[in-house]
C-alpha cells in the first residue's frame, strides 16, 4: 500500500518517501540495504545497532508552562527546554533530508474509536517501518487515503547521534518528547522499542484526564466472556502467560481501561524470546513468519535456524509481529471490565508466594510499589536480575505521578468488582544463586486455576512478614512451593531475607506516604 503523503508540515523534502509499503517491499530495502537475513521460519532478523535495550537516562520531556505542573519529574522525566528539543528535532529532520530514501508509516494507536490516535513514523530504515507496520494499527486502504494530519510525528533519526555539545544532552544518544507539540523525536540509538515506548508515553499522558487508566499489562479474555490483565515489568511473564491458546489474547503490553471496558493500545506484540521453545510458548514460536522483525537474534548463516537460547548478541532479544500472529485474537481488540488483576513479579530474593490473594488496599499498594526484579538486557547496562520498585509497573513510561494512575485503578475495581492477585514469577527455595526460577508450568497451574474461580474462596495463609494471603492449594502445584517459607531449607535465613525485602518495601513507600490512604500505607509489610 503506498499513497501519496505530503510532508511538508514535518519539513521533509526527501524526493522517495515510501509509505505504508508492504512487508514483502520493506523486507528486500532491509536485506539488500540494512544486512538483514531471512531465517527459516520467514522472519527477517536483523541487528538494532550498538543499542540493544532501551536507554531510560537519555529520555527527556520538554518543560513547558502548559504541561510542566502535571509532569512527575525526576528520575524518569528528564526535563530539557524547548529549544534544545527544536535542535533536536531540526537535527533529526536534517539527517533524514540527506537520505535517498525515507519511510513513512502512518496508523493508530488505541483500538477504541473514542480514545484512538493518528500516529505518523518517519524513519531511515525499512527495519524501523516494518517493525511499526506490526505494532501500531495499521489502516485500510480508504483510511490511509482520509488520514489527514497526524495527531503524534515520530522523526526517528536513531542512526545519527545527538551533539553532546547542546546543552542538556548527557551523551550522543538523545529520546525527546513534546507534549505540546506531541511529537518524540530519536538520535543515537537504533533500537526499535524507543518507538513504540514513545507512543505510549503520549498515551500515559493522554489517557487519564479522560478518566482512562493507561497500563502497562498484558490481557486476555475466556470463553464466557471474563477478562483478565497482566501488569509487570518486561521478563516477568505478561507476553507467555497472557498467551494461554484457551483464552483470546487482547495485547500483550499496552492497554486502556475506560468506562466501556479494556482496550489495546496497540497492533502488535513485541514478545522476549530468550530461551524460546516451541514445547513451552508455542503461540509465540509460531507467531516468528514472514512479516515478524526478529531484533538482534543468534541463527545459523547455513541452516538459518535461530539460536533462541544464545545471547551473544543481548539477552534482550526480541519478535514483534501482528496481533493477528496469534491464533486465538480478539479482534478488534476490545472487551468487557476485567474480572482479574494480576500483578506478576519476578522475586529474585525468593521470599514471596507464588500467589496471593490481596485485598482494594494490597493491591493499590502493590501497584505503586510495583517491586521485581529488572531482568537482563530490557535495558542498557542491565546483565544480572536488579531488584526495582517501578511504580505501575510502568515507571519508565509513566508522566503523571503514579498516584494518579494509581487512584483510578482503585476506583475501577472497586466499580467493576475486579479480584486483584500477586504472581511471582521469580525465585524459590532461596534467592538468586542459591534457589531455583519457579517453573513456567506451576506458575501457567496458578493463572489456569485463578480463572476456573478456584482460588477466590480458596484458603490461604497469612504471610507473616508482608501480610500477604497466600494461597495453599492449587491443582498440580506442589504445596510446599505455595509457601515459601517451607520451600527454604534453612525457615530462619527465610525470615531474615523477608525482613531485609520488607524494609526495602517501607522505604521505597515513603515516596507515597503523603498521598495514600492510611488503609493502604498499612497494606504493606507488617513485621
Amino acid at each position: 500500500m503506498s499513497i501519496h503523503v505530503d510532508l511538508s508540515p514535518q519539513e521533509i523534502t526527501v524526493p522517495v518517501v515510501v509509505r505504508n509499503a508492504s512487508p514483502a517491499r520493506l523486507y528486500e530495502d532491509a536485506l539488500t540495504r540494512e544486512k538483514a537475513g531471512v531465517v527459516s521460519s520467514g522472519a527477517i532478523a536483523i541487528r538494532s545497532g550498538a543499542k540493544t535495550g532501551r536507554s531510560p537516562k537519555d529520555k527527556h520531556i520538554v518543560r513547558h508552562e502548559d504541561s510542566e505542573k502535571d509532569v512527575w519529574w525526576g528520575s524518569t522525566n528528564h526535563p530539557i527546554e524547548e529549544h534544545t528539543f527544536l535542535l533536536n528535532r531540526q537535527r533529526a529532520i536534517d539527517y533524514l533530508n540527506t537520505r535517498d530514501q525515507i519511510y513513512v508509516f502512518d496508523g493508530f494507536a488505541g483500538w477504541d474509536p473514542n480514545h484512538q490516535i493518528k500516529v505518523r513514523v518517519i524513519c531511515a530504515r525499512a527495519y524501523h517501518a516494518l517493525f511499526m507496520h506490526n505494532m501500531l494499527i495499521r489502516p485500510t486502504r480508504e483510511e490511509l487515503e482520509n488520514f489527514g494530519d497526524p495527531d503524534c510525528v515520530i522523526y526517528n533519526a536513531g542512526q545519527f547521534p545527538a551533539n553532546s555539545l547542546t546543552a542538556q544532552m548527557t551523551s550522543r544518544t538523545s529520546v525527546d518528547i513534546s507534549l505540546e507539540r506531541k511529537e518524540q523525536v530519536i538520535l543515537g540509538t537504533e533500537y526499535a522499542g524507543e518507538m513504540k515506548k514513545g507512543v505510549f508515553t503520549l498515551m500515559h499522558w493522554l489517557l487519564p484526564p479522560k478518566d482512562v487508566l493507561s497500563m502497562h499489562c498484558a490481557a486476555n479474555e475466556g470463553k464466557s466472556g471474563d477478562v483478565s490483565l497482566f501488569f509487570g515489568l518486561s521478563g516477568t511473564g505478561k507476553t507467555t502467560l497472557s498467551a494461554d491458546p484457551t483464552r483470546r489474547l487482547l495485547g500483550d503490553d499496552e492497554h486502556g481501561w475506560s468506562d466501556n471496558g479494556v482496550f489495546n493500545i496497540e497492533g502488535g506484540c513485541y514478545a522476549k524470546c530468550i530461551g524460546l521453545a516451541l514445547d513451552k510458548e508455542p503461540d509465540i514460536y509460531r507467531a516468528i513468519r514472514f512479516g515478524t522483525v526478529l531484533e538482534n537474534v543468534v541463527y545459523d548463516k547455513t541452516t538459518r535456524e535461530v539460536n533462541y537460547n544464545s545471547n551473544a548478541i543481548t539477552e534482550n532479544t526480541r519478535a514483534a509481529y501482528p496481533l493477528k500472529f496469534i491464533k486465538n485474537t480478539r479482534m478488534p481488540s476490545l472487551a468487557g471490565h476485567p474480572n482479574h488483576v494480576i500483578f506478576l513479579t519476578c522475586d529474585a530474593s525468593g521470599v514471596l508466594p507464588p500467589v496471593s490473594r490481596l485485598t482494594p488496599e494490597q493491591a493499590m499498594y502493590q501497584f505503586l510499589s510495583g517491586y521485581t526484579a529488572r531482568v537482563a538486557g530490557t535495558e542498557m547496562g542491565v546483565f544480572q536480575p536488579q531488584l526495582a520498585f517501578s511504580p505501575c509497573y510502568s515507571a519508565a513510561f509513566l508522566v503523571r505521578h503514579p498516584v494518579v494512575y494509581a487512584r483510578l485503578l482503585s476506583e475501577k475495581i472497586r466499580c467493576h468488582g475486579a479480584q486483584a492477585w500477586l504472581v511471582n514469577t521469580g525465585w524459590t527455595g532461596g534467592g538468586l544463586g542459591v534457589g531455583r526460577r519457579i517453573d513456567l508450568s506451576s506458575t501457567r497451574r496458578i493463572i489456569d486455576a485463578i480463572h476456573a474461580g478456584s482460588l477466590t474462596s480458596e484458603q490461604t495463609q497469612r504471610d507473616p512478614v508482608f501480610g500477604l494471603e497466600a494461597i495453599c492449594r492449587v491443582p498440580g502445584v506442589s504445596e510446599r512451593l505455595l509457601l515459601p517459607q517451607n520451600a527454604w531449607s534453612d525457615a530462619t535465613a527465610w525470615e531474615e531475607a523477608a525482613g531485609t525485602l520488607a524494609e526495602k518495601f517501607r522505604e521505597n513507600f515513603v515516596l507515597f506516604n503523603d498521598d495514600a490512604d492510611e488503609a493502604v500505607i498499612r497494606a504493606g509489610p507488617c513485621k
